[in-house]
């Protein structure tokens, strides 16, 4: 029982050390892929993370393109504010990807396009709130899945 949790080029330190914490809270695996905003030995990274990181399953991609081949044939849904389904609608599975873009824009338009019938969102209740903390978003589609699982 695994979801995998992938941030592609993750900006926020402190919320890449949260989402690595719930990783390993949850059993889940964290895929990071670069660029980075930050250095990975980043102490707000450190800090968010605790003593955790050096118990986490992480993998390291250079690029999108890397992250895309290496994990060609897995099963993978994709978060964004601009899905038209909700997150709760998900047929989650066991080893799972949970894609995650980066806090400033979200996904990439061209991952939003190429794997429309894939893209969730949280519902959000407020016109006023554009889009949830990621941190918050993994935590909320994490555990939804590991309740499916």
């Amino acid at each position: 029982m695994a979801l995998n949790i992938v941030l592609i080029e993750p900006e926020i330190p402190n919320n890449t050390g949260n989402i690595g914490r719930l990783a390993l809270a949850s059993g889940s695996h964290l895929h990071l892929v670069k660029p980075f905003g930050f250095e990975i030995d980043d102490t707000r990274l450190k800090r968010a993370g605790l003593d955790y990181w050096q118990h986490l399953l992480v993998t390291y991609y250079e690029n999108i393109d890397e992250f895309f081949e290496v994990n060609k044939n897995t099963n993978m849904v994709f978060l964004s504010s601009h899905g038209n389904k909700n997150h709760w609608d998900i047929p989650f599975k066991d080893d799972m990807f949970l894609v995650f873009g980066k806090e400033s824009i979200g996904l990439p338009k061209s991952i939003i396009e190429k794997y429309s019938n894939q893209v969730y969102k949280i519902p959000l209740y407020s016109k006023h709130v554009r889009s949830l903390n990621i941190a918050n978003a993994v935590s909320i589609v994490v555990y939804e899945g590991l309740k499916h699982i």
